[in-house]
């Protein structure tokens, strides 16, 4: 499996990982166009034993996200990004297809907390625009896209069901 690894927070590029399972602990990792191979046994809830080069690590990783993890290695903590081909590709095609004006709605029944945008604001993609409180949690609802805030149905106070339309984000206009 081919990955694109980057520190979150650094100016450097993505850096391309190929990680082959050999056997049971036997990997290959090619980095950079630099192969080496590592045996790697799970040895606590986060730690891995690792050995490359017969010299032996103990590593720490913490996954904080689907494709984020914290990684421990000698004394210094690494906050990384991790993207496979096939999530990276169905990434770039869901965005190529996201065209017109993009509604965004609720996951679940939930009240609004906070509405952070108003109609007619440029917001980003990944901006919070609706903080919706369900289950006692407080879920901070993202723009899909760049664009502009075209609906806004709902105010904080609102309670809304599952599938109602939370706010209509329209992508800037192509010149």
């Amino acid at each position: 499996m081919i990955y694109e690894v980057s520190e979150k927070k650094s100016k450097r590029p993505p850096r391309k990982i190929a990680l082959r399972e050999l056997d049971e602990g036997q990997y290959e990792i090619e980095i950079d166009e630099q192969v080496t191979h590592v045996d790697a046994v799970k040895s606590g809830r986060t730690i891995y034993s690792v050995i490359e080069n017969g010299r032996q690590y103990e590593v720490s990783v913490d996954q904080k996200g689907p494709r984020e993890f914290d990684v421990l290695l000698r004394g210094r903590l690494f906050h990384l990004e991790a993207i496979d081909e096939r999530s990276r590709l169905l990434a770039q095609t869901s965005k190529m297809a996201a065209s017109g004006p993009q509604a965004v709605e609720a996951e679940m029944p939930g009240k609004v907390v906070l509405v952070k945008a108003a109609v007619g604001d440029a917001v980003a993609e990944g901006q919070g625009v609706v903080v919706l409180e369900a289950m006692k949690m407080e879920n901070e609802i993202a723009s899909p896209i760049d664009g502009v805030v075209k609906e806004l149905p709902v105010a904080a106070g609102d309670t809304v069901e599952n599938g109602a339309v939370l706010f209509v984000v329209e992508p800037p206009a192509e010149s």
